[in-house]
């Protein structure tokens, strides 16, 4: 597998990341943590270096996961976590005491000294960025985190944290079903050399190709209310946009997950496509694309 460098930064990153919010075992429905490490341990295994998680993913529970499958398994591997949100965007706190005791709690969690790309989850209206930025560069300065990046950030956001540290990436949600980055934010970022980490890559599992009818989740599975794609009229529009992805996948005999992905990491600007998995055998596709 190839690797790509994040923006100014000294990381390089595989061009397909494992993202773990299907880890923490809240959202995207019941997953075994038996599972979770195995899929971990086989995106590894395919050349995955790069693995994205966050307190919001059951509390702190994907990191604890994260945490027991990197045990002796550490070498290598690029850890991205975020700050801010401890389990909904409804409670961001961006606030000074809080960055610091999220940050403790995300190493002990990880069972490591330090995390590679710390991220901003999501802007907090209620704390100015200058004041979160300042304790990000303090414990940058103290050797806890390696770089910043932000996640779900605008390009007015971001030129106010530039202002206080370096930013390496930024984290937006993108797929061949939400392609808005295109407008602004890809061209930004190219401009000022910050790496794009996408998330939504298979737009909550629509891009697999599995759904032909509008799914009725299970309990514990909150993904129709996160993404607008399980809703009328944008349903409709993305099954006739998976029917020409059908007919690419035959024609290469490929599934229709790995068109998807392998379609978005080739986009001007991206860095890396993070795509979760629950499995072996998911974690195990995503990197063949």
């Amino acid at each position: 597998m190839e690797y790509r460098k994040v923006g100014s930064s000294d990381l390089e990153v595989s061009p397909v990341g494992l993202g773990t919010w299907a880890m923490g075992n809240d959202f995207f429905g019941q997953v075994n943590d038996n599972d979770s490490i195995e899929a971990i341990h086989a995106a590894i295994d395919s050349g995955v270096n790069l693995i994205d998680t966050a307190p919001a993913y059951g509390d702190g529970h994907a990191e604890e996961v994260l945490g027991k499958a990197l045990k002796g398994r550490r070498d290598g591997i690029v850890i991205a976590t975020k700050v801010g949100v401890s389990k909904s965007p409804a409670d961001i706190d961006l606030s000074p005491d809080t960055i610091r005791k999220q940050l403790e709690a995300s190493l002990r969690r990880l069972d490591a000294e330090t995390i590679d790309l710390y991220q901003i989850h999501y802007p907090d209206p209620k704390t100015p960025l200058e004041k979160t930025m300042e304790t990000l560069v303090e414990v940058q300065e103290q050797g806890k985190i390696r770089h910043i990046g932000v996640s779900n950030f605008d390009e007015t956001q971001i030129d106010r944290a530039r202002k206080i540290g370096k930013i390496v990436s930024l984290q937006p949600q993108y797929s061949l079903i939400n392609r808005d980055i295109e407008r602004n934010m890809v061209p930004y970022c190219l401009e000022h050399n910050i790496g794009l980490i996408t998330y939504g890559t298979l737009a909550g599992g629509l891009l697999t190709g599995k759904f032909k009818q509008l799914p009725a989740f299970p309990e514990k599975d909150y993904r129709s209310q996160f993404y607008d794609f399980f809703h009328e009229p944008i349903w409709s529009s993305a099954q006739r946009l998976i029917s020409e992805l059908e007919n690419v996948a035959r024609n290469y005999s490929r599934p229709l997950c790995q068109v998807a992905i392998n379609w978005l990491y080739w986009q001007p600007g991206i860095t890396s496509v993070l795509v979760g998995a629950k499995n072996v055998e998911q974690a195990r596709m995503n990197a063949e694309a």
